[in-house]
């Protein structure tokens, strides 16, 4: 059993390159949008796990291919959900949950951006 404690303020520093936002299934809009993370629980491939990921600056559209409850640890973003038109600004200490499938625009606004999620496959 393991009691982890979520951090704020994380900085892209302190996690790993995972190339763009594009090398994850996203497309890229505005800006070279990279991406980071690092794994809390599980790995990217199972059907239940969660991590810190974070951003670059810029605009991005990506389909999610699971069901996400995330947590803003550090920066802004504006999301868009495509299928209604819902826009929504979370900043740090504001959360989301978001079904599979539900195509999601996302313009990150601050320099940095960072989340935690907990996702299901």
């Amino acid at each position: 059993m393991t009691l982890t404690t979520l951090k704020h303020n994380i900085q892209l520093s302190e996690l790993d390159p995972w190339g763009t936002v594009a090398d994850l299934g996203s497309q890229i809009l505005e800006g070279e949008v990279r991406a980071f993370g690092k794994m809390t629980f599980g790995a990217p491939t199972d059907p239940v796990s969660s991590a810190y990921f974070g951003t670059t600056q810029g605009k991005f559209r990506m389909v999610y291919p699971f069901a996400e409850q995330a947590t803003v640890v550090t920066g802004e973003v504006l999301l868009t959900d495509e299928s209604t038109g819902q826009t929504t600004r979370y900043k740090s200490g504001d959360s989301w949950f978001v079904t599979k499938g539900t195509p999601v625009l996302w313009e990150v606004l601050s320099e940095s951006f960072v989340k935690h999620y907990f996702a299901v496959v």
